[in-house]
């Protein structure tokens, strides 16, 4: 059992070393934030140049939030470094992590 802890140690991190991008979008039709998190590793499509050296990275992104279940489409571009270059979505808005937390968080009045 320790070796299997071991093997997998640190898979909950969401710090700044989790290799991750965290995207916080809220629905243009239901207002609900989402929160989705892309391994900056693993999921995006690499883009290659006329001499096949990779000059940059892609990432389509569809994003369903949990109240109206509509589709939001988020593409970003990122250079060779994998530093984002630009960002567009459909059928949603991006918000910063301080928006999401508050449109997150419980009605005060709820029970």
């Amino acid at each position: 059992m320790d070796l299997l802890r071991r093997l997998f140690a640190g898979r909950g991190r969401t710090g700044p070393d989790d290799h991750a991008l965290h995207l916080y979008v809220r629905c243009s039709r239901c207002g609900a934030p989402v929160h989705v998190r892309i391994h900056l590793l693993n999921d995006f499509t690499v883009e290659y140049d006329d001499n096949e050296q990779v000059s940059g990275y892609r990432l389509r992104k569809e994003i369903m939030d949990a109240r109206c279940f509509r589709l939001i489409y988020a593409e970003l571009t990122f250079d060779a470094h994998r530093r984002e270059v630009s960002r567009s979505i459909e059928g949603g808005e991006f918000i910063s992590q301080e928006d999401y937390a508050r449109l997150s968080a419980p009605s005060a009045g709820a029970s």
